[in-house]
This record gives C-alpha cells, structure tokens and sequence, in this order.
C-alpha cells in the first residue's frame, strides 16, 4: 500500500446506495474494512428490501472478485475489470481486535487511520454517503468525500430549468415552414446554447412565448407557444396560472415529446397539470389506452405497516394527491351529483395505480404514465422505470428535489435531478421547473416562510422580532 497515490476506504452506505460503485471509483486502491464485508449480511440488520438487493448484489462481485484467487493473492490486493490502462486493485485489511462495543462507523474510521500511518504520503479518502461519517473522517484530518459518481451537480440550484428568457440582440422572424406552428426562426448569436424543447420568453416590447423545436442553418427553429390561459383554450377544462405552468400544459400536450419533467415546490401544480394533459389526451385525443400513475412508497413520519387488499388498495393511502386532483378535475366536467359520479366512475376506469415494487419486466404500450413524488427514488430506479416503456406511451415526473424524504438521497444525487440532467439535449424530452405556488395564499406563503434548515442560505440575517 505505500507505493499508492490514492486510496479509498469505502463505507457499506457506499454498496447500499450502489453495489457497482467500486467498478468506478477514481483511486487506484480501494479498502474495505472487515467491518464493512460483516455489514454486506442484510441479515443482521432491518433494511428495506432495495438496500438489502444492493448489499447482496455487492457480496456477489466480491465474491467473484475473489473467486480462484490464493490467500497471498487476497493480501496483496485483488485487481478490478475495468477499462485498458486501468490498474485499480481493491484491499481487505486486517483489523485488531475492535474495542468492546464499537460501532461500525468507529471501525471503518479506524481501519481508514491505520490505512493512512502506513502511507503517510498517501491521500486517504474516506467515501461513504453517510454525512456523519465524512463529518468525523475530516475531524480526524481524513479526506473525505460522496460518492462522486452518483451527484450530478454541485449544486441543485444548478439544474436544468427549462425556461430561459429571450437575449435582447434576439430575433424572430418567419422561417418559410410547411408547419404553421414551426415556421420561425430565431436568430440569436448562439444558437448552439439553446436545448430541444427549452422554453423561451420575452416580455417586452411585446410579449413572446416559443418553444424550441431544433437547430437551424446559423438560427434555431422555434414554435410559437399555445395560449392556455383563462379566457383561451383549456386542458380538461384547466387553465394555466402563470408562465410555467402555460409552457408544461404545451410540453405535456405535445405527441412528439416522450418524456416530461416537472419540478416544483408543493401547490405548484404539477399534479394537477399532468392529470389534465393526461385526461385529455386518453378521453379526448385517444391518444393513449388509459394512464398509469405510480409514487415512490416512502413514509414522512412512522410507517403505518402492512396494508391489506390487492396491489391498488395497497396504494390508496399514497394516492391522496390523486385523489384531490381528480376532485378539481371532476367539477371541471359536469355539474350536479349525479354528473360528478358518472365523471367518477368514467375516470376511475381509465386511470390505473400501480405498484413501483412490480415493474420489472413488464412493458407500457400506449399508456400515459404519470410517476410522482419522482425525487425520493434513485438514479437506478428511475433506470428501471423509464426502461419499461414501450411504443406510444409518454412518461411524466413529478417531484420537488427539495424535499426528499429517502434517508440517503439528496437534491443532487436524486434520480429525478438525474433523468432532468442527462435527458435535456435529447430531442423528445422536455422539462419545466415551476416556480410559483398556486394552491392558495397560505400554501404559497408557507412553503417560503417555512423553508427548511438544510435549504436555507447560512449567511441569510435573521430579521428581527417584530414587538
């Protein structure tokens, strides 16, 4: 080990979150303490079914890593697959006997200490996703560090919005298409900077909504946007509220798009917007068979337990935001009792729920899929989502990275920051982050008022009580 430049001590959140994290790591030695290879027995531990998946997953490649190797082979580090020129080797320490009642993060701190005596010149990384765990490698003069490999920004406030506003040396002008909502052209000094799908505005002298519908000879081709505000056309008899939320009903209305994102603080109408797009593409357009909904199952407070009834009972608790908006939806239809059953039952037909836990190996064909609460899942979950859809179906996220409620997710290394990052060039996706609250006055004051600790700037002045 002192011959090594780089080391990196892996913690068991690290196999937990992503068992095939250590075929990507950077370092070129990786150590894994005996700590963390007890920790891989799911067993000994009360996890979810996912991170129980991951830690036998990640017992399996050890294992394999280790198959046919001789005990001199395991003490002298085993090699890691990986691309040509690539020399990493992974370790598996001897530990003294640990002090009476030490836990297992004292261990792995322990072992990544004794790693770092050995090879003083050595830059020891403890990588782990448990925040403490950094917090206490860096109080120990550790080096310390996420897994890299899963964020995809440095910073939520980074991401993608989807919206920009228009440069003032910009130009629209008729482009001579066949298309009558793609027959213009945007010239603009950069061209090359604008995203399929991105949404553009500008207020004055006039104001001008387009949205982006692809590059074009020293120009961009753009369409005008569809008004559907009040007092213009409606979608399900909804009306957008604002700017944003009149480009997500053109995004969510739109047959080449395949995949829209929807990001937003709570009362922001994302739901909302999605159901209606949805409705009347399935009711109206029979663009689709029916659509789809499905959240990830995470509990804010004290898990309520086991569920009885089938697969769409089970779901009926997590479902209560559909279940409000399709209230909206309802009166948007018909007036009376009688009218507001019939658009119950005609809905409750064509809108399905269903389980996350049982989408492996089935295929969406022509369904309106509609995933919320999308920010508490992981960037191999969502993997495993958007890889069932098939011919004619169009998937719609919704979520608020800010408030993620999975232990081990954060706002940048949340699936649905992922999916917003690496699918904004793509040419049928699109994405809107909505930016006011809608719901009512209270809800759009108390999401600002009631900010959360973790999200609030540390340099903001505390205002002074009022007598």
């Amino acid at each position: 080990m002192a011959g090594a430049a780089k080391v990196a001590v892996l913690d068991t959140s690290v196999f937990e979150h992503d068992p095939g994290a250590l075929f990507r790591l950077r370092e070129e030695t990786l150590l894994v303490p005996p700590a963390v290879v007890e920790s891989l027995d799911p067993e000994s531990r009360v996890l979810d079914t996912e991170r129980a998946r991951n830690l036998r997953t990640a017992a399996a490649y050890l294992e394999e890593l280790a198959a046919g190797a001789g005990h001199l082979d395991v003490e002298a580090g085993l090699s890691i697959p990986g691309p040509p020129g690539r020399s990493n080797r992974i370790l598996f320490p001897r530990e003294e006997a640990p002090e009476s009642g030490a836990t297992r993060k004292s261990r792995v701190l322990a072992a990544a200490c004794a790693a770092k005596r050995a090879s003083p010149d050595a830059l020891v990384t403890v990588v782990s996703t448990d925040a403490d765990l950094r917090l206490r490698a860096r109080l120990a003069g550790l080096s310390a560090r996420d897994c890299r490999e899963e964020q995809v920004l440095e910073d939520a406030s980074l991401l993608y919005s989807g919206v920009a506003e228009l440069p003032p040396e910009a130009e629209v002008s008729d482009g001579g298409g066949e298309a009558e909502d793609e027959g213009l052209r945007l010239l603009t000094t950069r061209p090359d900077r604008l995203l399929p799908n991105q949404c553009l505005f500008r207020e004055r002298p006039g104001p001008i909504e387009l949205i982006v519908c692809g590059p074009a000879p020293g120009a961009a081709r753009v369409r005008a946007a569809h008004n559907f505000r009040p007092g213009a056309e409606s979608v399900w008899g909804i009306h957008a509220r604002n700017r944003e939320q009149n480009f997500a009903l053109n995004l969510l209305c739109d047959e080449h798009v395949d995949l829209v994102t929807l990001t937003g603080a709570a009362g922001s109408g994302k739901t909302l917007l999605a159901l209606a797009a949805g409705l009347a593409q399935t009711l109206e357009g029979r663009r689709y068979r029916e659509i789809l909904v499905t959240r990830a199952t995470v509990p804010v407070g004290e898990d309520i337990g086991f569920l009885p009834g089938t697969e769409e009972e089970k779901m009926t608790p997590w479902m209560g935001a559909l279940e409000d908006n399709l209230e909206v939806l309802e009166g948007t239809q018909r007036e009376g009792a009688f009218g507001r059953a019939a658009s119950r039952d005609l809905l409750n037909h064509r809108i399905k729920v269903r389980s996350l836990n049982f989408m492996r190996g089935r295929t969406f064909l022509d369904r309106y899929v509609i995933l919320d609460e999308a920010q508490n899942l992981t960037p191999a979950q969502m993997r495993t989502l958007l890889t069932r859809v098939g011919p004619g179906s169009k998937v719609v996220c919704l979520g608020n990275i800010a408030q993620i409620d999975t232990p081990w997710l954060t706002e940048t290394t949340s699936g649905l920051t992922c999916v917003v990052d690496r699918f904004k060039g793509w040419s049928h996706s699109a994405h809107i982050t909505l930016r006011r609250g809608e719901r009512s006055r209270l809800a759009d004051y108390a999401a600002e008022a009631l900010v959360s600790g973790r999200l609030a700037s540390p340099r903001a002045p505390v205002s002074p009580r009022r007598s």
